[in-house]
């Protein structure tokens, strides 16, 4: 673990920038919570960074606030990574077993691993993780983990997460202007789950729905495995436009007036409710229906779990998993959203929450901390050895960056470039 046993993780998101440090305690299973910074996003628009200098400045409030909070002081941290120009592409690797009697090494599924990942990529794009799906070793398929295993030939089928290297430049150029170097990136849905999820619910089956400010993305399991990620340009912070537009007031009004009468299900409200616009804003005047504000509102995160739906038919799991979906994020705190969600997406439906930490748990216990949290237990998993390319389970973190190592060295050798 790092000095003091001390981690961070910064989720910069398009609403708002989380950094939450963390201890390892000695005989403690769990990560006991320290610092918790969370500010207003800016020059981060749909999860990409628009403008530097300003992104730099959101990051490093949120990162003084957990130092200050926690009595530590952060150099380095786990970040999480979102976008709409995240793509995925299956590939497979092949390799020969090293050893002469045939046993699989680490270094055997290592190096399948890299095998996969020698795609052609266009100029602007690198490879962000290699997710390995299943093994093959000679003639046994759907193997999980073949360390030990013994056979001549190792093949594995992955799921290659792919980001432009603009997108990629742009972050690590913000975090070094914040003072923060990055220890290593996740994939935000992928983080989000690590947190969230149980390994008997990706063995059975689940997606994780993380509604955010700009995105909402998701991550399905089944077996154990990792089938599909996706990340969608519509966020909870639309809903906030779409009322602002419907009632002609300001953004501020319309985000207050959604977060203390909103509800996903408009049948819920009586016709005749009002609210009263001036208790918002002194300079705006009269009453506004509060089931028009409930239609507005259910229409956008209608549209948000529709295109979820689609995500799940595109892989033929729409209405086929067990465990359900998970809502998390911003988004999944409005009132009768699991509802309106049961409804479209025709699943069990239950609100997420990060488990497997102590501390000031008051502070993250929201499932808008989803992201932040699961960058600690994937840092955690690092220092410990747990991305040792076994793939599948509940370590669907530990493998990422094994596989595809070489991109975040570029990313610390990208600082060099930006230095006055």
């Amino acid at each position: 673990m790092s000095r003091n046993n001390v981690i961070a993780g910064i989720d910069i998101g398009s609403s708002s920038v989380r950094t939450v440090i963390a201890q390892e305690m000695r005989g403690e299973e769990s990560l006991r919570i320290v610092g918790v910074g969370i500010v207003s996003s800016s020059g981060i628009r749909r999860g990409a960074i628009i403008d530097i200098d300003e992104a730099a400045k959101a990051i490093n409030e949120s990162v003084a606030l957990a130092e200050r909070m926690s009595g530590s002081e952060i150099r380095k941290a786990f970040v999480s990574i979102g976008g709409n120009d995240i793509s995925l592409e299956n590939s497979k690797g092949v390799v020969a077993i090293g050893r002469a009697d045939g046993e699989v090494g680490e270094d055997d599924i290592n190096r399948v691993i890299t095998e996969a990942q020698a795609i052609p990529l266009p100029m602007n794009k690198d490879i962000l993780h290699i997710i390995p799906k299943k093994y093959r070793l000679d003639d046994q398929d759907n193997i999980k983990n073949p360390l030990g295993m013994r056979g001549v030939r190792l093949e594995v089928e992955a799921l290659v997460v792919e980001s432009s290297a603009a997108h990629v430049k742009n972050l690590t150029k913000s975090l070094y202007q914040a003072g923060v170097e990055i220890e290593d990136i996740a994939l935000e849905p992928l983080a989000s789950a690590k947190s969230i999820l149980t390994k008997k619910q990706k063995e059975l089956g689940v997606v994780l729905v993380n509604i955010g400010g700009g995105t909402t993305s998701l991550a399905v399991f089944e077996e154990g495995e990792i089938l599909h990620t996706a990340i969608l340009p519509v966020g909870a912070g639309h809903i906030t436009n779409d009322i602002a537009i419907g009632l002609r007031t300001s953004i501020e009004v319309a985000e207050r007036i959604k977060l203390e009468y909103g509800t996903a299900l408009s049948r819920e409200v009586n016709h005749k409710e009002e609210i009263d616009i001036s208790r918002f804003d002194s300079q705006e005047e009269g009453y506004v229906s509060r089931y028009h504000v409930s239609e507005i509102i259910e229409a956008r995160m209608g549209e948000i779990l529709e295109m979820v739906q689609n995500e799940l038919k595109k892989i033929g799991k729409a209405g086929l998993l067990p465990a359900g979906a998970v809502l998390v994020g911003g988004g999944a705190k409005l009132p009768a959203v699991n509802e309106l969600a049961k409804e479209i997406l025709k699943l069990p439906i239950q609100t997420g929450f990060p488990n497997g930490f102590t501390g000031v748990l008051d502070k993250v216990d929201d499932p808008s901390f989803a992201t932040a949290a699961g960058l600690l237990l994937w840092s955690r998993d690092h220092y410990m050895g747990g991305n040792s390319a076994m793939g599948g389970g509940d370590n669907v973190l530990g493998p990422i960056f094994e596989g595809a190592g070489h991109t975040v060295e570029k990313v610390r050798g990208w600082i060099g470039k930006f230095l006055p």
